[in-house]
C-alpha cells in the first residue's frame, strides 16, 4: 500500500552511464532494500517496486539532475530517506535531494516537457564559428526531415520540431561543445546524438543530460501534498 511519495533528484555518473534503464531500476531497488526503507510494491502475482523515472536515460549518457518518484508503504522523513539510501548507493549513483509530493499528482512521465543536454565532439576540422553557423541554419529552418534506422524499422520525422534551442559553448582546443534544449514529452523525445548528426558534427564523445523540466503547476496543486485530493482555488 502506498502511503507516501518522495520525489528524488539524483545523478547518474560515469561509473553507471553504460547500464540500461532496466539495470538502473534494479540498482535502485537493491539500494532501497539494503537501506531497509519501506518500499511499496504493486499488487498481483509479480509485485514490482513502485519507483518511476521522469525519463529513461539513454545508455552512454550521464545524467546530472535526473528525477525519480519513490512510493513508500510507511512514512519516512525525506532527510532520513536520503541518509539511509546514500549508505547503500553504488558508485556513480548520487542522491542529491528529496521532497514529499502528493500521492495523487500526475505521473512524472506525463509531466515531462523538455530536457537539456551538453554534447561534446572532437573538432575534426570544425571551429566554434563553423559550429555557430550550423546552429543558426538549423534554428532558422522551418523543418528538417530526418530518418532514423532502428533494427529493421525506419522512422521518419521532422527533427527541427524536437529542438527548442541550441547554443555553442566555450570549448577547449580540439573540441566542440553544444548546449541543447530538446522536447521530451509523451509524444516525442529528442535525441542529442541525432541533433548533433543533423548539425553535421562529428559523432559525440560525451553527452550529459543536465536538466529535466516538468510542467509548471498551479499554486493550488503545489499546496496539495498529502491530502490526495486536488481542490481548485
Amino acid at each position: 500500500m502506498k502511503v507516501q511519495r518522495l520525489r528524488v533528484t539524483f545523478r547518474r555518473g560515469e561509473e553507471l552511464k553504460y547500464i540500461t534503464h532496466l539495470d538502473l531500476m534494479r540498482a535502485w531497488e537493491r539500494m532501497l532494500r539494503r537501506a531497509e526503507l519501506p518500499l511499496a510494491y504493486s499488487e498481483g502475482f509479480t509485485p514490482h517496486p513502485q519507483i518511476s523515472f521522469a525519463a529513461a536515460l539513454p545508455v552512454g549518457v550521464i545524467g546530472e539532475r535526473e528525477i525519480a518518484d519513490v512510493y513508500l508503504s510507511e512514512r519516512v522523513a525525506p532527510e532520513r530517506f536520503l541518509e539511509a539510501a546514500r549508505t547503500q548507493a553504488p558508485p556513480g549513483l548520487e542522491l542529491l535531494a528529496a521532497e514529499e509530493v502528493g500521492l495523487g499528482l500526475p505521473s512524472l512521465q506525463s509531466e515531462m516537457r523538455w530536457a537539456e543536454y551538453e554534447v561534446e565532439t572532437p573538432a575534426d576540422g570544425w571551429t566554434p564559428e563553423r559550429a555557430r553557423e550550423a546552429v543558426e541554419r538549423f534554428l532558422a529552418a522551418e523543418s528538417i526531415p530526418w530518418e532514423h534506422q532502428r533494427e529493421k524499422e525506419t522512422k521518419r520525422y521532422d527533427i527541427r520540431a524536437m529542438v527548442q534551442d541550441l547554443r555553442v559553448l566555450e570549448s577547449p582546443p580540439g573540441r566542440i561543445r553544444i548546449w541543447m534544449r530538446l522536447r521530451h514529452d509523451q509524444e516525442v523525445a529528442g535525441r542529442a546524438e541525432q541533433v548533433a548528426a543533423a548539425l553535421g558534427l562529428p559523432e559525440p564523445e560525451r553527452i550529459v543530460r543536465t536538466r529535466l523540466a516538468l510542467a509548471e503547476t498551479s499554486p493550488a496543486r503545489e499546496r496539495w501534498r498529502r491530502a490526495g485530493q486536488y481542490v481548485e482555488s
